[in-house]
């Protein structure tokens, strides 16, 4: 139990707001019912432990767990076990799939990366899928919300890297283009302290990779960027191929159609007008 209680008119608020209007065939699934404990803790974090109100104190999930379920009725009979559900909770978040993207700035050359509020490390903007959510909506949620960038105009749901880590499906869509001189203003408190642009060419492959000298910072710092980096690299290196290929296709089709204009042109001078019309038509 916590050093100090909850009063019972922010359970109550908090409790209205995110667990009493939970259907009631789904108040059985305790996993769910936790999800939902997870929210109303953080909005106690971020909105009620302020400097405004010093006598509300952090505390752990567990902590603000056990008091809702004794402030809730139908949770109270379940606080024995408190320990042996949060830790199914715990094992069931760990294989939620993650969705998010990899921002690359207009020459491709920078990916944007995050930094969580309670970590040195950076990664990419990602986060979990909510039940019954697409993953492409996942994906620009996460990213509003971590950097205050929407990337719903510039996602394929086509192009993205995907990795299996720990049992953990993480797909990062892939979006180019973005200005490197865009304002990103994270959307959710107590979450990410920093958003940066980094160097593609500056970043680790492995752990091993010696970078500090690059970036002042360790390989450890970038360890979930890692799994994604040399993917990341190919997928660039494949789109250069492709509008090299496309640019070389057009320059092509364009010196054809000059090469059929000229013909055109010297067949003009040898028909009458007549027979013009159809032999331009023909070409």
């Amino acid at each position: 139990i916590m050093d100090h209680s909850l009063p019972a008119d922010i359970l109550d608020d908090l409790s209205s707001r995110f667990i009493i209007n939970v259907p009631e065939e789904e108040r059985k699934d305790l996993i769910r019912i936790c999800f939902q404990i997870e929210l109303a803790h953080w909005f106690y974090l971020d909105f009620y432990c302020t400097v405004e109100n010093p006598k509300l104190k952090p505390c752990s999930m567990r902590e603000f767990a056990t008091q809702i379920f004794y402030h809730i009725p139908f949770l109270t009979p379940h606080v024995i076990n408190i320990d042996h559900i949060l830790e199914q909770w715990r094992d069931y978040k760990q294989n939620v799939p993650t969705y998010g993207a990899i921002v690359l700035n207009e020459d491709l050359t920078k990916v944007l990366l995050v930094q969580s509020y309670c970590a040195s490390s950076w990664s990419f903007p990602k986060g979990k899928v909510n039940k019954d959510e697409n993953p492409v909506r996942c994906a620009v949620r996460e990213v509003l919300e971590e950097t205050g960038f929407d990337i719903s105009n510039l996602i394929d749901e086509n192009e993205y890297i995907e990795s299996v880590i720990n049992e953990q499906l993480i797909r990062l869509y892939i979006i180019c283009g973005v200005q490197k001189d865009t304002k990103f203003q994270p959307r959710t408190r107590k979450e990410i302290k920093n958003v940066g642009w980094f160097s593609l060419a500056n970043l680790p492959n492995n752990k091993k990779d010696m970078i500090k000298g690059k970036t002042g910072l360790g390989s450890n710092t970038f360890f979930r960027v890692i799994p994604f980096a040399r993917r990341m690299r190919r997928w660039i290196q494949e789109k250069y191929l492709r509008e090299k290929n496309t640019n070389s296709i057009r320059r092509h089709r364009h010196r054809s159609l000059g090469d059929v204009e000229t013909v055109s042109k010297n067949k003009r001078q040898l028909f009458p007008p007549s027979v013009q019309v159809s032999i331009l038509f023909i070409t």
